[in-house]
C-alpha cells in the first residue's frame, strides 16, 4: 500500500489532486493533503512530526511561498528564505524517514532570463533567472540540485516536474499576491458586480502591461493527472516539464478577452504601459512529455478558464481573496 503525502495540500494544485483522486479512488494508494494547519513545514521539528504522523512512502511537494510578479518583485529575500527552508525540511525528512519517491513541483519560471526558445528541462541551470523573482527561483532551482545529489548518495528516487502557468478552482484570487488570471477573475468579479450608474459597454476593464507577453497555462485539473502519471510512471531524477504544447500559447491580452468572454462582459479592454509586462514569454517544449504520453489531451484553454470563473461565482465566499 502506498501512503501519499501532499506538502501544499489545501492549495490550487493540490485541492486538483484531490479531486483527481477522489474520481479515481485507487485501492492501493492511500493520500492526505497536508494544509499549513497540519504542519509549518519552515519548522525542522513540526515537518518531522507531519511525517511521523502519516508515515509516507511516497511524497508529492508542493508548498511553497508563491505569488505573482508583483508581489515577488517587493520580496524576493522572503520568497529565497523560506523556500529554502520548505525544501531542505521536507526532502531531508523524506529522505531520513525512508520515502520511496518525492514529486516537488518546480515552474517554469525559474528558467534563465536570457535563453533560446522554447526551453527545455535541461536548460534550468544555463543561466540567471529573470530579476524579478530571483529569490523564489533559486530556491526552487536547488531542488534540482538536491534531488540529484541524494540520487548520487543512495539511488533515491526523488524527482521534480515543471508546469507552465497554472490555473483553476481553488486558487489565490487576493489581489496583491496573485498571478494573473486568478487576479483578472477577482478584478472582472468587482467591475461587473459593483453597483453604479454606468452602463456596462461604458465600464473599462485594465489589462496590466501591453498585453502583449506570451505565456503557456495548464489547468490545475489536467496538471493534477500528469502529477499522478509522474509519481506512478516516471522513473527519472531529471525533471519534467508539464506543460501544454507551445501552439497553445496565448497573449496576455487575449487572457483578458477570454475572461471578459466568461464574465459576458461587455466593456472596454485597456492595457496600461505604465505597469511592468516580466518576462516577454518563457515557451517552455512539452517534447520529453510527448514522448511518453503522446495521446494525452488538455482541456481547451477558453473551456477551463469558464470552468474556473464559474467556481469562482459559486464559491465566492469561500474562495482566497
Amino acid at each position: 500500500m502506498k501512503k501519499v503525502l501532499v506538502t501544499g495540500g489545501t492549495g490550487l494544485v493540490g485541492k486538483a489532486l484531490e479531486a483527481v483522486i477522489k474520481e479515481q479512488s485507487p485501492e492501493d494508494e492511500q493520500w492526505f493533503f497536508a494544509g499549513s494547519k497540519d504542519a509549518d513545514l519552515t519548522n525542522l521539528a513540526a515537518t518531522q512530526a507531519l511525517f511521523a504522523r502519516e508515515k509516507p512512502t511516497h511524497v508529492i511537494h508542493l508548498a511553497a511561498m508563491v505569488g505573482g510578479l508583483f508581489h515577488n518583485m517587493n520580496n524576493n529575500l522572503d520568497f529565497l528564505r523560506k523556500n529554502l527552508l520548505i525544501n531542505d525540511n521536507v526532502l531531508q525528512t523524506a529522505y531520513e524517514q525512508g520515502c520511496v519517491k518525492v514529486v516537488s513541483c518546480l515552474s517554469t519560471c525559474i528558467f534563465p532570463d536570457k535563453t533560446s526558445y522554447p526551453i527545455d528541462e535541461t536548460m534550468v541551470h544555463n543561466g540567471p533567472p529573470h530579476p524579478s523573482n530571483y529569490g523564489y527561483s533559486y530556491a526552487k532551482r536547488l531542488i534540482d540540485v538536491q534531488n540529484h545529489a541524494y540520487h548520487d548518495k543512495d539511488g533515491r528516487l526523488f524527482t521534480s516536474v515543471i508546469p507552465c502557468n497554472i490555473f483553476g478552482p481553488h486558487d489565490n484570487f487576493k489581489p496583491q499576491v496573485s498571478h494573473v488570471i486568478p487576479g483578472m477573475i477577482y478584478r472582472m468579479h468587482q467591475l461587473v458586480t459593483e453597483k453604479t450608474d454606468v452602463p456596462e459597454r461604458d465600464k473599462v476593464f485594465t489589462v496590466f502591461g501591453s498585453g502583449m507577453p506570451l505565456r503557456q497555462f495548464v489547468y490545475s485539473l489536467d496538471l493534477a493527472e500528469l502529477m499522478i502519471w509522474v509519481l506512478r510512471n516516471y522513473e527519472s531524477v531529471e525533471p519534467i516539464i508539464l506543460s501544454a504544447d507551445e501552439v497553445q500559447e496565448v497573449t496576455i491580452f487575449e487572457v483578458a478577452q477570454a475572461v471578459a468572454k466568461a464574465f459576458n462582459f461587455n466593456g472596454k479592454l485597456v492595457c496600461d504601459t505604465s505597469k511592468s509586462d516580466g518576462q516577454y514569454k518563457k515557451t517552455a517544449s512539452n517534447a520529453k512529455l510527448r514522448s511518453l504520453l503522446p495521446d494525452y489531451a488538455f482541456t481547451d484553454f477558453e473551456t477551463a478558464i469558464n470552468a474556473s470563473v464559474k467556481w469562482y461565482k459559486e464559491n465566492y465566499d469561500q474562495a482566497r481573496k
